[in-house]
Parts: C-alpha cells; sequence; structure tokens
C-alpha cells in the first residue's frame, strides 16, 4: 500500500476529513514518531507494536556471489515488534487461527 493508497482509506475511515486533512494528520504522525525514535525513546503501542533504535554490532559477512569475506561496520537501526493484538489478527487471516467472540 502507497502512501496516497493509505491517506485514501484513511480518509474514508474517519468519513468527515478531507484527504488533505488525512495527509496532515499522518504527517504529524509519523513526524512524532521519528522525532522520539530519533531522541532514542522507543515508541508503543500496547497490543499493536513498538518500535525502538537499536545497536548492531560491527560484523564479519560472507558475500552470497563471490563467496568473499566482508566486514559491516556497527551500526543504530529501528526495529518493530509486533505486539499480541496484531499478531492475533495477522495469524488468524493467515493461518485460519480466529478466535470466536
Amino acid at each position: 500500500m502507497t502512501k496516497k493508497e493509505f491517506v485514501d482509506k484513511y480518509a474514508a475511515k474517519i468519513g468527515d476529513i478531507t484527504k488533505k486533512d488525512a495527509e496532515r494528520f499522518l504527517g504529524a504522525f509519523l513526524e512524532t514518531v521519528e522525532e522520539s525514535l530519533v531522541a532514542g525513546e522507543p515508541v508503543a503501542f500496547v497490543g499493536w507494536g513498538k518500535w525502538e533504535v537499536i545497536k548492531r554490532e560491527a560484523r564479519e559477512v560472507r558475500n552470497p556471489q563471490t563467496g568473499d569475506k566482508m566486514k559491516v561496520a556497527a551500526k543504530k537501526v529501528v526495529k518493530f515488534r509486533v505486539g499480541k493484538n496484531l499478531s492475533e489478527k495477522i495469524a488468524c487471516v493467515t493461518k485460519g487461527k480466529c478466535k470466536k467472540k
């Protein structure tokens, strides 16, 4: 799903906002998440998921085409951990493990 498709769907789901407002809200949300992660603060939505910045240590890897060893420098990356509720919904759709209500 592209950003445009997401904004269209988001505006339609809310119903009483324009696509322009939906895009503004999405931009503000993403900017807030970005600022928090840059500041080293994790962003968590209980039951849905958590973004956090982790440090990957330097390591040696092998180029699969040539077999040559290469060094990869240490770096910080964003990691997302899916929450229980979202995980259950995905399992329901992909594996047919829906809980009956």
